[in-house]
């Protein structure tokens, strides 16, 4: 019997009962919700229903809630611009933005020690597991964030000061580390100096929590992933094609060779300084950039990226 054909009752029978049933199901989970019910609460549900993506926030500390933002929207990558003030690490963009209040630690040493702290509880659930660390992400627990630290002071005296401050994220062994033995420990958070970040000082790290952003345009000689896990250039000088129309082969032949050259070390490649309009343009960009390798996408807005 074809459905048309069902008796009236039937079929008016069998729709109120999908109607009184759907009805009872969305009752239970108002029911639930009020009742603000542990049943549907975890410890580790902070970051719940993100995906994590190869996106850097760059210039993070410019959004309205730095580094929260970021982390709503999957964002793999963030950078502070950092200076040194006295003994404070201080976060702007330029010496007129600088404020005794925002600093290193406040927008985001303290919070990322606030969110590891809740995605690894001490319970007795986790003390009869074997232990390991949780990062940031909660769908994907083994997805380490970059933490990128754009040093705008001198390197040599700033470099200490951000290592003394990185210490409690180190102790709780949060931190992505290398050890001489040629041993690599990733975690949740790995940091990355950029800037005036000095070269030869991070190189001689032992053990080495902080590594060091490479030059995409130059990785030559000692160039590899522990010292280097990513390489980043400026897209401007490096390829320099505005996103309107199609990409000139020879800047095309441009942009590959450089990611293949990072590649081929193992190391990450990422293009700053990429046009930001006409949307077109920066869609134009974003894709030719991903569908050549790239590793990341750098965006100022993060919410059109996680949408890309």
């Amino acid at each position: 019997m074809s459905f048309s054909k069902l008796p009236l009752f039937f079929l008016w029978s069998s729709l109120s009962t999908v109607v009184l049933s759907r009805a009872s199901v969305d009752k239970q989970i108002k029911d639930l919700i009020t009742s603000d019910s542990p049943l549907l609460q975890y410890p580790t549900q902070f970051t719940q229903d993100i995906v994590p993506k190869q996106i850097h926030s760059h210039n993070d500390y410019w959004r309205d809630v730095p580094l929260y933002t970021a982390l709503s929207y999957g964002v793999g990558s963030v950078e502070a611009d950092v200076w040194l003030s006295g003994s404070d690490l201080l976060i702007g963009h330029d010496p007129e933005s600088l404020t005794a209040d925002r600093t290193f630690d406040s927008l985001y040493l303290q919070p990322l020690l606030k969110i590891l702290s809740a995605q690894n509880p001490d319970t007795v659930y986790t003390r009869a597991a074997p232990p390991r660390i949780n990062g940031i992400f909660d769908t994907s627990s083994g997805t380490s964030l970059n933490l990128l630290v754009d040093v705008k002071t001198d390197g040599a005296s700033t470099l200490p000061a951000i290592l003394q401050a990185l210490k409690p994220l180190r102790d709780a062994g949060y931190l992505t580390t290398y050890y001489s033995n040629g041993t690599l420990v990733p975690s949740a958070i790995t940091v990355i100096g950029t800037g005036n970040t000095p070269l030869d000082l991070v190189k001689d790290l032992d053990p080495r929590d902080y590594f060091f952003d490479g030059p995409l345009a130059n990785l030559t000689g000692y160039f590899e992933p522990t010292l280097s896990p990513i390489a980043s250039t400026d897209y401007e000088v490096a390829v320099g094609w505005n996103g309107i129309g199609t990409i000139p082969d020879d800047k095309l032949a441009k942009l590959k060779q450089l990611v293949n050259d990072a590649h081929a070390l193992g190391i990450q490649a990422r293009f700053w300084d990429t046009p930001g309009w006409p949307v077109s343009a920066r869609n134009n960009v974003w894709k030719v950039l991903l569908e050549n390798g790239a590793d990341w996408l750098n965006a100022d807005d993060v919410k059109a990226a996680s949408e890309f």
